[in-house]
C-alpha cells in the first residue's frame, strides 16, 4: 500500500465514492425521517417531513454527481478505474460510451437509483397527504438500490460493488501480466501499459442500447410507486383512498416499462444475429413478467374503482409485480442465468445482497397483508356473470397463470440450485416451446379484452350484450378468412384462432372508439385504443413468426464455417464470390465488396429483382450486415434489413473469408507468410530478372541511402539496391536496404504491393561484384467470399404499429386519470 503508483487520478474516484456513501446515508436517513414523520400523530409538526425531503433531495444531488464522475471518467479514458477499462475504449464514438455507462452491473444499478431519486423528487412535489408514508417505502428503496454501488467490506462481507474501483485492486496485476508486472518498476508505472480499454459489447454498439436501457429500467423504477402507494394504503388503513392517485402511477409504469421492452425486441430485430425481434431468452422473461401482472393488477384496481370488488386482488398484483421486478434482477445479476441466457449479467459476489433485497420486501408486503387481512374491504357478494369487473377479473386471472408459466420455467436454474436438483431448461432461442404455451393464454386475454367492452360494471343487459357483439363476431370471422388466407397461417389451427381472436379484439375497441367519439363512452377511449394497439401488436408478432421464412435456399453441398458461424442449418445459407451474381429465389444477389473501418468489416450486398420475361429490373437495393472481430467474443455478426411497407427482408452474414489486417498479416505473425517460398538470386548492376511477366533491373548501388527514422551511425556501412521492374512500359521502383552495424548484418526489405512483390538484399559478394537478392511472390490470389442467411418477415410493421398505438392508448388515460385526480 506504500507504492506511488504512477499516472494514477484518484480524485475523481474519491469524490465519486464520497457521493455514493452520501447517496446510500442521505435515502437511508430520508427513509427513517419519513418513518418517524407517519408516526407522528402531532399534524402541525412537519419537523420529520422536512429532514426526510432534504434528505432525499440530497440523495438526488448525489446520485447525479456519482453519474457526472462516472462519464467524466469514461469519456476521458481512465483506465486506472476497472469499471472504464472494463466497458470503454479510446475507438469508441461518444454515443456508445454512453451505452458503456451501464453495460456494467455498476452503471446499470446507478441508472435504476437516478430514475427512483427522479421519480421521488416528483413524489415529494405531487403526493401530497401520502408524501410521508409512499416516500418512506421509495426512501428504503432508494437506500437498498444505492447499497448495490458501496463496494464497502463490513465483518468480512462485501457490500455492493463500487463503479470507481481501481485496475490494481479489482485485478492482482502480477497475474493479468505477469511478463509485464513483475518487475516493480513496470508495477509502478502499470498506466504506461495500459493503452486502451476492453471495450463495448459488440452487440451493445447500436443506437437502440442508447435509449433502451433508459426506458426499460426506468420502467423498473416506476413499478415501487404503485408499490408505495399499496403498503402506504395499508399501513395507514387508507383502503379506500388509493385507488385514484396509485391509477396514473400504475399506467405510467406499464406504459415505460412496455415500452422498453419493445425497445429492447427493435435492438434485437436491428443488432442479434439470431433472427427476429423475440427469442424467449430468461432475460427478457425476467423484464416482461412483472410488465403482464401489473397489467392484470391495472385491470383489477379499475374493476374496484367501479365496484368496490376485487380489492385484495388487486392490492396482491400491484405488490407483487413489483416484487418480481427485484425477482428479475436478481435472476440477471446474480450469475444465476449465465448458462441458459445470451445477455445476464456474470456474478459480482452480490448474490447474498440481492437475495436480501427481495426478501426485505417480501416480509413489509406479506406482514402488511397479514396484519390487516380483517380490516381488507373483501366483498363475499356474488359475481354477475355479465359484468365487466367479471371478465376483468377472468383476464387478470389468465394473465397471471401465464405469467406462472413463464416464471417456473425461467426459474429453473433456481430450482436447481435451491434442491440439488438437474432440470434441463429450454435453451436460448427456444421459441417454440414458449409459443405453444402461451399462444392459447394470448387467444383468452384477445377475446376477453374485445367482448368484455360490450359488458357495462355490475350488470349487463344480455340480450344488449349479445346484439353488440354479433356484428363484430361475424366481421371478425371474415375478414380472419382473409386475412388466414393472405398470410398463410391456416395450417395451423392455434394460429388461425389466434388471428381470428386478434382481429376481433380490435374490432370490438373500435366500434366502442367510434361510439366515443360520437359522444358515448368517453371514457373507454384510452383503454380501447390501448386494447387494439395490443391486439396488432400480438397479430404482427404471430404473423412474422409464423410466415417468417428463409429465402437464402442453396443447394450447395459444401459451405465454409468460420468459428462464428451457428449454421445448423446450411441449406438456409447461401454463399456468393465476390463479383459473382447468384440466383436466390426471386432475387439476384452479388457480393459486390467490403469496407473495415476496424473492428468491423461492412459486406455490401445487391439485391436485384428482374422481369424474367422483359429483363427490366424492377428492385434494386443494397444492404451492408457486418461482422466484428472481437478479442473477448470472438467473430459477431450483426444483421441489416430491408424494410417495405408489408414486409422485411432481415439479411447476416454467417461465414466470410478472414481478412488481412491493414498491413497484410496477422497479428503475431511473420510478413513472409503473406509469400510464396522465395526466390533467391545472385545479380550484378544492370542484370535482370523475369518475373510474371516483368522485367526487373538491378541499378547502380545507392552508396548514402536516406532512410526514415533510421540513424545511420558513423562506422556503420549502409548500401542500397535500387532496382527497377518494367510492366509492359510502365516503370515500378524500390530499393531495399543492406546494413552492416558492427559485428551484426541486417536488411530492411521493400514492397512492390501493386505487384505482389517483396524484395531483400540479403548478401555483399564483393569478390563476384554482385549482390544476393531475395524475391518473394504472393500466390494468386483466392477470391473473396461470404455465406449469408436471408429472412422475409412478411407484416412485421404491424408489430411496430401495434406498439405505437399501445403507447398512445396508455397516454390518453394516464391524463384522464390525472384530471380525475385533480377533480378530488
Amino acid at each position: 500500500m506504500d507504492i506511488q503508483f504512477i499516472g494514477e487520478n484518484l480524485l475523481p474516484g474519491k469524490l465519486g465514492q464520497f457521493f455514493i456513501v452520501l447517496a446510500f446515508a442521505s435515502s437511508l436517513l430520508s427513509a427513517i425521517a419519513y418513518f418517524f414523520a407517519v408516526k407522528n400523530k402531532d399534524l402541525q409538526d412537519k419537523s420529520w417531513a422536512k429532514i426526510g425531503r432534504i434528505a432525499f433531495l440530497t440523495n438526488l444531488v448525489s446520485i447525479i454527481g456519482i453519474g457526472s464522475i462516472l462519464f467524466y471518467l469514461i469519456l476521458n479514458h481512465y483506465y486506472e478505474y476497472n469499471y472504464v477499462y472494463q466497458h470503454s475504449s479510446k475507438t469508441l464514438p461518444v454515443y456508445y460510451i454512453i451505452s458503456a455507462f451501464w453495460e456494467g452491473q455498476e452503471g446499470s444499478f446507478w441508472l435504476w437509483a437516478f430514475w427512483q431519486s427522479i421519480l421521488g423528487a416528483i413524489l415529494i412535489w405531487k403526493a401530497r397527504t401520502w408524501e410521508n408514508s409512499v416516500m418512506t417505502v421509495v426512501a428504503f428503496s432508494q437506500a437498498l438500490l444505492t447499497s448495490m454501488l458501496l463496494g464497502v467490506e463490513v465483518f468480512g462481507q462485501r457490500f455492493g460493488s463500487s463503479p470507481f474501483i481501481l485496475l490494481r485492486e479489482a485485478k492482482n496485476l502480477k497475474e493479468f501480466a505477469p511478463m509485464v508486472f513483475n518487475d516493480p518498476e513496470n508495477y509502478k508505472n502499470y498506466l504506461k501499459f495500459i493503452t486502451d480499454g476492453n471495450g463495448l459489447n459488440p452487440l451493445l454498439q447500436n443506437y437502440w442500447m442508447v435509449i433502451h436501457p433508459p426506458t426499460l429500467f426506468l420502467g423498473f423504477a416506476s413499478m415501487v410507486v404503485p408499490f408505495a402507494y399499496g403498503i402506504a394504503a395499508l399501513w395507514q388503513r387508507r383502503y379506500k383512498e388509493w385507488v385514484k392517485p396509485v391509477l396514473p402511477w400504475t399506467l405510467f409504469a406499464v406504459m415505460i416499462l412496455g415500452t422498453g421492452i419493445i425497445m429492447g425486441s427493435f435492438w434485437a430485430y436491428e443488432a442479434l444475429n439470431f433472427g427476429g425481434f423475440w427469442a424467449w431468452d430468461p432475460v427478457e422473461n425476467a423484464s416482461i413478467i412483472p410488465w403482464l401482472t401489473l397489467i392484470a393488477g391495472v385491470h383489477v384496481l379499475i374493476a374496484y374503482k367501479n365496484t368496490g370488488h376485487a380489492f385484495f386482488t388487486a392490492m396482491v398484483l400491484i405488490l407483487v409485480s413489483f416484487l418480481l421486478v427485484l425477482y428479475a434482477s436478481f435472476l440477471t445479476r446474480s450469475g444465476i442465468l449465465g448458462d441458459t441466457s445470451v445477455h445476464s449479467f456474470t456474478d459480482l459476489g452480490m448474490f447474498g445482497h440481492l437475495i436480501a433485497y427481495n426478501v426485505i420486501f417480501l416480509v413489509i408486503a406479506v406482514y402488511f397483508v397479514v396484519t390487516r387481512w380483517k380490516e381488507l374491504p373483501i366483498t363475499h357478494k356474488d359475481e354477475e356473470t355479465y359484468s365487466r369487473e367479471f371478465w376483468m377479473f377472468i383476464g387478470a386471472l389468465v394473465l397471471t397463470v401465464a405469467c406462472l408459466q413463464i416464471i417456473f420455467t425461467t426459474s429453473v436454474p433456481v430450482f436447481n440450485r435451491a434442491f440439488g436438483t438437474n432440470f434441463a431448461p429450454p435453451k436460448v432461442g427456444a421459441i417454440q416451446y414458449y409459443n405453444q404455451w402461451q399462444a392459447p393464454f394470448a387467444v383468452l386475454i384477445t377475446l376477453i379484452s374485445g367482448f368484455s367492452q360490450f359488458l357495462k360494471y355490475k350488470r349487463t343487459d344480455p340480450r344488449k350484450f349479445y346484439s353488440s357483439l354479433i356484428s363484430s363476431f361475424v366481421f371478425s370471422l371474415v375478414i380472419t378468412g382473409g386475412f388466414v388466407w393472405l398470410t398463410n397461417v391456416y395450417t395451423n389451427l392455434m394460429y388461425v384462432l389466434l388471428t381470428f381472436s386478434c382481429v376481433f379484439a380490435v374490432l370490438s375497441n373500435a366500434r366502442i372508439l367510434s361510439g366515443a367519439f360520437v359522444g358515448k363512452g368517453g371514457k373507454l377511449i384510452g383503454s380501447a385504443i390501448a386494447h387494439i394497439g395490443f391486439a396488432i401488436l400480438l397479430l404482427g408478432a404471430l404473423v412474422a413468426a409464423a410466415t417468417s421464412k428463409p429465402i437464402s435456399v442453396n443447394k450447395d453441398k459444401f459451405i465454409p464455417v468460420r468459428d462464428f458461424e451457428k449454421n445448423q442449418k446450411p441449406g438456409e445459407n447461401i454463399m456468393l464470390y465476390k463479383n459473382e451474381p447468384k440466383k436466390m429465389g426471386e432475387y439476384t444477389v452479388t457480393y459486390l465488396s467490403d469496407t473495415t473501418i476496424a473492428p468491423n468489416t461492412y459486406y455490401k450486398i445487391n439485391f436485384k429483382k428482374i422481369d424474367e420475361k422483359t429483363g427490366k429490373v424492377k428492385e434494386d437495393f443494397d444492404l451492408n450486415p457486418n461482422i466484428q472481430e472481437n478479442g473477448k467474443m470472438g467473430m459477431v455478426a450483426s444483421p441489416d434489413t430491408k424494410h417495405y411497407l408489408t414486409t422485411d427482408i432481415y439479411t447476416h452474414i454467417t461465414s466470410a473469408a478472414e481478412k488481412k489486417s491493414e498491413h497484410g498479416e496477422h497479428e503475431g505473425h511473420s510478413e513472409d507468410e503473406n509469400y510464396k517460398a522465395p526466390r533467391v538470386v545472385t545479380l550484378g548492376v544492370n542484370d535482370t530478372l523475369h518475373i510474371n511477366g516483368a522485367v526487373l533491373t538491378v541499378k547502380p548501388i545507392n552508396s548514402n541511402p536516406v532512410v526514415k527514422d533510421l540513424t545511420i551511425a558513423p562506422g556503420d556501412l549502409a548500401i542500397g539496391l535500387p532496382l527497377e521492374i518494367n510492366v509492359s512500359g510502365k516503370i515500378y521502383k524500390t530499393e531495399p536496404l543492406f546494413m552492416v552495424k558492427g559485428n551484426n548484418t541486417f536488411d530492411f526489405a521493400r514492397k512492390v504491393d501493386e505487384l505482389g512483390l517483396r524484395f531483400r538484399f540479403t548478401k555483399v559478394l564483393p569478390d563476384q561484384g554482385k549482390f544476393e537478392l531475395m524475391v518473394y511472390e504472393k500466390p494468386q490470389q483466392a477470391k473473396d467470399w461470404l455465406v449469408f442467411k436471408s429472412i422475409e418477415f412478411p407484416y412485421i410493421n404491424l408489430y411496430w404499429v401495434g406498439t405505437i398505438v399501445m403507447v398512445i392508448g396508455f397516454l390518453i388515460s394516464i391524463f384522464r386519470r390525472k384530471k380525475e385526480l385533480k377533480a378530488n
